[in-house]
């Protein structure tokens, strides 16, 4: 086998007849290396969409679960303040309650005092009309 004088000097030919510097062998597998590398780059293209995708959807629902959270905590602050409210007035009431009790026992003893005083009165009354 005589050995080609190009192949030693490291020029080769192509399927298309052209002169190239690498065996053929090696330029297919650098092609084959090159169309899996694109196709690599391709798919962690989609899985960063994929992911973006992903981050946007977790970023809603997170400002989605702040707004509830917000909510509830707005809710809670309010029936708190209405049931200090609710004691407050429960307290006033209670506290009308009482001064509206002391006030009838101070009208119950006004009344006794002017019944009897009525009372002599009307004694007084009828004895002055018998004597005369």
């Amino acid at each position: 086998m005589a050995k080609d004088p190009l192949a030693e000097a490291g020029l080769h030919f192509d399927e298309l007849n052209k002169l190239r510097v690498l065996e053929p062998e090696v330029g297919q597998k650098t092609a084959e290396l090159k169309d899996e590398c694109k196709e690599f780059v391709d798919k962690i293209g989609q899985f960063q969409k994929i992911v973006g995708g992903l981050i946007e959807l977790v970023d809603e629902l997170a400002k989605e679960a702040e707004t509830e959270k917000m909510m509830a905590i707005g809710a809670r602050n309010l029936l708190k303040s209405v049931a200090k409210q609710r004691e407050a007035q429960q307290q006033q009431l209670q506290a009308l309650i009482v001064e509206k009790k002391m006030q009838l026992e101070r009208y119950r003893i006004e009344y006794e005092a002017l019944s009897k005083v009525e009372a002599e009165q009307n004694e007084f009354i009828d004895q002055f009309i018998l004597q005369k």
